[in-house]
């Protein structure tokens, strides 16, 4: 039975991964420096015993020792939106000053959750992370990339998704909804093509890269997202119905969606995730880990957003309070 540790176990991504590590039957060292994680429920499976860990990634102090006993680190911590300084001394120093605590532990696999955002702005049609170079524009993304160099550098893996949905997402479809309130019209002709993926599938991508044998691991950097795409108009569809949202007056473009919001910043930006491509070949990942890839058609796929949010209220301001782009998805 390995014991695997969750950095970041109380957070969006972390508390699925720590769910699905159970399920799987692993020991959990579960991780955070604020709110304490739920104890998992491995149903079904057997579990395996579970102790929480209390450490900041801002005060390396609080990390010696946390990785004894330690067989495979998942990182899923990040501080997003925070000052440079901030994120800085989070996202980049405290990774790792993590990661030299793994490595003096004997940690054996050490496994990152980044974001595809670390490419900066663009259109991304079909690529792989080795067509593709870094390019981040935000400070949280420009340490994220810092830390992905801390964890390459001692033999991990990183994981690279875009969008991502699910219980406790309040990032992506929140912004999306109030984007589409925000707007004059129908987005039923937005043919971007953009890589989603659900927590709990990215979950099981993050557990199985961390317990995989290392043969069967042919990269040491994955896209991590369902392998086929969406359409922005699929995406949208399936945001309006889960809003109860009925867009009506005339179809719009994208382009006439950005003169509109011209003066909305914050929804501007949520518009740069749908606008253009951003496409990422994730299919390596999935063959490398014989994973089934779970309804990948977008009208098998989407429906299941339907009762995994929250949704904001029509009050609510528009965007949300960053750069969707910089931050294309949230794993705390």
């Amino acid at each position: 039975m390995p014991t695997v540790m969750i950095a970041g176990a109380a957070g969006f991504a972390g508390r699925h991964v720590a769910a699905e590590a159970a399920r799987q039957g692993a020991a959990l060292a579960l991780m955070s420096h604020r709110r304490t994680p739920h104890r998992p429920n491995p149903n079904p499976g057997p579990g395996g015993p579970v102790r929480f860990v209390r450490a900041d990634l801002a005060d390396p102090d609080s990390l010696r020792g946390v990785c004894r006993g330690v067989d495979v680190l998942l990182h899923c911590a990040s501080l997003i939106g925070g000052t440079p300084g901030e994120s800085d001394t989070v996202n980049a120093r405290g990774t790792a000053a993590l990661v030299a605590e793994a490595q003096r532990a004997g940690v054996s696999r050490i496994v990152y959750l980044s974001t595809a955002s670390v490419y900066g702005r663009g259109t991304f049609s079909n690529v792989l992370p080795r067509d593709l170079e870094r390019r981040p524009k935000s400070s949280t993304s420009r340490t994220r990339a810092l830390a992905e160099d801390a964890v390459l550098a001692a033999g991990g893996f990183v994981l690279r998704p875009y969008l991502v949905y699910g219980r406790g997402d309040d990032w992506v479809v929140p912004g999306l909804t109030r984007l589409l309130r925000a707007l004059p019209g129908r987005t039923s002709g937005w043919n971007a093509r953009l890589s989603v993926i659900s927590v709990t599938e990215l979950a099981a991508l993050l557990v199985g890269t961390g317990l995989a044998p290392h043969e069967r691991l042919s990269a040491s950097v994955y896209h991590a997202a369902l392998p086929d795409p969406v359409s922005a108009s699929q995406l949208l569809r399936a945001v309006a119905a889960l809003a109860g949202l009925d867009p009506a007056g005339p179809e719009i473009s994208p382009a006439q969606a950005r003169a509109w919001l011209r003066e909305d910043r914050k929804a501007s930006s949520t518009l740069d995730m749908v606008m253009t491509d951003h496409w990422f070949d994730s299919t390596q990942i999935w063959t490398d880990l014989g994973c089934a890839v779970p309804g990948t058609a977008a009208h098998r796929h989407l429906p299941r957003l339907c009762g995994t949010h929250r949704v904001p209220p029509a009050a609510a301001g528009h965007g949300t309070g960053s750069t969707p782009m910089d931050e294309g998805q949230r794993p705390l």
